[in-house]
């Protein structure tokens, strides 16, 4: 019996490293197929995006161009065509207009949606809630539609004979519109479960102090979820650098929405109208890096909001 004790130790202490070592690759297995569709349908585009910005086509054989075409090294002119067109800033310039319009109407509308659900006194929290959630549900072309036929004099039943929705100021407003309500009920549902998982302690102890609904929503759950107020702010400015579907799909149906609008819109162009694939990849290039410095700044505002509401 002595020397079977260590022998059935030993067994068993072999068996849970076992089932530990298989523990520990579940979660790689797990993440693996989303690691794989990453690399090869973002990574690798990317990367293959960036090569192509770096190139141009080269046609020989004189003024008849009889030779074939040959892709050759262009160094940074694809960077500098695209710096240097006023076109790109002009749609650079729109872009940036509807993100000062319709970030600062998303954070809103979802902050004030997500801490109007949590309130005591809200009836019919699970339907207002799907019914706020509903439009993110609709594909953006789908929604863009609907808008569009609701903007449109002939079948307006929102003022569209009166106010000109697709005028030159009118469709910012217009597109911003569409874009923000697009978005909304994803950015409640974030801020929405922020508020529900702070501590009730805190509501109770602010009621007993004499405290309104008001109050304890501006002066503690507001700052509470600060940080989520931050991460959905972070979102609405990729977002509103990533437009592309609203205004594409109204541009049928409005004069003031040309075909280089926004920027995306200018990289569709190129590369699939003007057949300048390399001209597009370097415009994207540089969409990433303003996308990227841009989430930077937001991330660094926000922390530094967020540290001031905790001391």
């Amino acid at each position: 019996m002595a020397i079977a004790a260590p022998a059935r130790a030993h067994t068993q202490a072999k068996v849970q490293a076992h089932r530990k070592k298989r523990g520990s690759s579940l979660p790689v297995f797990l993440v693996a197929p989303a690691v794989v569709l990453l690399l090869l349908f973002t990574i690798a585009p990317a990367i293959y995006a960036i090569d192509l910005s770096f190139l141009h086509l080269k046609i020989s054989g004189g003024l008849l161009g009889t030779g074939t075409p040959q892709e050759v090294w262009a160094g940074f002119s694809n960077y500098i065509a695209t710096l240097s067109d006023p076109e790109f800033w002009h749609s650079l310039g729109r872009m940036l207009i509807i993100a000062v319009i319709g970030v600062p109407a998303t954070i809103f509308f979802a902050t004030l949606f997500a801490l109007s659900l949590d309130a005591k006194r809200a009836r019919l929290v699970g339907f207002t809630r799907l019914a706020i959630f509903l439009p993110y549900a609709v594909p953006g072309v789908v929604a863009s539609l609907l808008w569009g036929f609701l903007y449109l004099p002939a079948t307006s039943p929102i003022g569209g004979q009166f106010i000109n929705y697709f005028g030159s100021t009118g469709i910012f407003f217009s597109v911003t519109n569409v874009a923000v309500w697009g978005v909304v009920g994803f950015n409640m549902v974030i801020l929405y479960t922020a508020v529900r998982s702070l501590p009730p302690d805190l509501f109770e102890a602010a009621e007993l102090d004499g405290a309104s609904e008001l109050q304890i929503a501006l002066r503690i759950k507001l700052p509470l979820i600060a940080p989520a107020i931050t991460m959905v702010a972070l979102f609405s400015v990729i977002g509103a650098l990533q437009l592309f579907n609203e205004p594409t799909t109204l541009k049928p149906l409005a004069n003031a929405i040309t075909s280089t609008w926004v920027p995306l819109m200018r990289v569709y162009t190129q590369a699939n109208v003007n057949n300048d694939i390399y001209g597009g990849s370097a415009t994207s290039f540089v969409l990433i890096i303003l996308t990227v410095g841009l989430a930077i700044v937001v991330n660094l505002i926000g922390r530094r909001i967020v540290g001031r509401e905790s001391k």
